[in-house]
């Protein structure tokens, strides 16, 4: 007997596409596998932790914020797998965790991870969702941070993720209390994939080149042939 199609989504459900791309996002971009607590603790105020935390704020249908809380040991494992993934001798990557190419490359990370959310939420739920640009700190204190916005009644999860490694990290999220009812059924079809449109633009743009290449070499043999 098929599984009862899901009608509605709440915030769980929303965390719930949060962690699958938070492991997506890391595990191809590091090759190592990175995985999620099968629990979600419930919070009252969303904060950045150190040693390295990054935020990212989102709106659209609904608003929130998401934060990354990275310890040193975390953050320099998957900052050193994804450059050594990369292609980046090891010689030449950093050693610290608090250097700007530590940072860096977490908030490219950060802001892959939630263009993947963002995109994968309009896809499963047919709405619109916008990030902010991810702000990335170290710190060595607690900062509580929350959303300018006016929220009627915010909820806000943390979720504990490991590295391959055993180093563990910590999503935040905090949004609206919002739920998100199906009146009628849809089938959203097949994510479109970025890559794959990429690479279709670019071999429909290598065609033009090779029909505007030909073109030019017919018009100058018609010249050749005319004595101009």
């Amino acid at each position: 007997m098929p599984a009862k199609k899901k009608n509605t989504f709440s915030t769980d459900e929303i965390l719930l596409i949060l962690c699958k791309s938070v492991t997506k996002v890391l595990t191809g971009a590091t090759g190592k596998t990175v995985t999620y607590s099968p629990v979600v603790q419930r919070i009252t105020k969303t904060s950045l932790k150190p040693d390295i935390g990054c935020f990212v704020l989102f709106d659209g249908v609904f608003s929130g914020i998401v934060i990354m809380n990275f310890t040193a040991e975390s953050a320099m494992e998957i900052y050193n797998t994804y450059m050594k993934n990369m292609g980046m001798p090891e010689s030449e990557l950093a050693t610290l965790h608090s250097s700007d190419e530590v940072g860096n490359t977490l908030g490219e990370l950060t802001n892959q991870i939630v263009g993947e959310f963002t995109a994968a939420v309009e896809h499963e739920l047919l709405i619109s969702v916008n990030q902010s640009q991810p702000k990335m700190l170290a710190i060595n204190r607690e900062v509580a941070l929350s959303i300018n916005a006016n929220l009627d009644n915010p909820q806000g999860r943390k979720v504990a993720f490991k590295t391959s490694g055993n180093n563990t990290f910590f999503i935040e999220m905090a949004m609206d209390k919002t739920t998100f009812v199906m009146l009628e059924e849809f089938d959203p079809g097949d994510r479109a994939n970025a890559d794959d449109i990429i690479a279709s633009q670019n071999k429909n743009q290598n065609k033009q080149d090779d029909v505007s290449a030909d073109s030019s070499s017919d018009a100058d043999d018609l010249l050749d042939s005319l004595g101009i």
